[in-house]
């Protein structure tokens, strides 16, 4: 009965595997990539990957550039947030302040209470801590951070800040390409 069982299991197995290499010889069908001018993008801009190129099949791109220059800017933007956040776990897994975090909670609140990574820290804060991070997030955001529509997308220091600034087109180009 055992012998049977084991049988009908290879059976089903092989049957399987003849069906899904069926599938494996269908033709590849890939999505139609564009090599005409985009209003926002042209191919070989930053972003732009080879051999894909211009990826566009909603056309997004062509109907609605502003909005489009605006998703280029978010994007770069949540990059940011998210190597931010990468190094805040780093950085709480090896490294803890000492004294108080926070004297308005009972009992106070030590830097070293709070545990490491996303979750926990997040858990382990008391709300004001949070609303003043995303009170300080905004105001940097919407004053000294701000995006000036004169400038490239993620450009938002201009001349304000000495930032590092990628005076070979090739490294600039490189770069950008990489963190996108």
């Amino acid at each position: 009965r055992h012998h049977q069982a084991i049988i009908a299991a290879a059976r089903r197995v092989m049957l399987s595997t003849a069906v899904s290499s069926l599938s494996l010889n269908a033709p590849v069908v890939r999505p139609a990539v564009s090599n005409a001018r985009m209003a926002a993008i042209t191919p070989g801009d930053v972003g732009t990957t080879k051999p894909l190129g211009v990826y566009d099949p909603l056309g997004l791109m062509t109907r609605m550039p502003d909005k489009y220059r605006r998703w280029q800017e978010m994007e770069i933007k949540h990059g940011r947030i998210a190597m931010a956040a990468v190094t805040h776990v780093l950085v709480t897994a090896n490294f803890k302040w000492d004294g108080y975090c926070s004297y308005l909670s009972f009992p106070p609140l030590k830097f070293e209470d709070i545990p490491a990574g996303t979750l926990g820290s997040w858990a382990a804060l008391p709300q004001a801590g949070w609303a003043q991070i995303v009170a300080i997030v905004a105001i940097l955001d919407n004053s000294l951070f701000a995006q000036d529509p004169n400038l490239e997308p993620g450009d938002v220091v201009g001349d304000r800040i000495p930032w590092v600034r990628y005076d070979d087109p090739e490294v600039k180009f490189f770069k950008l390409n990489a963190e996108r």
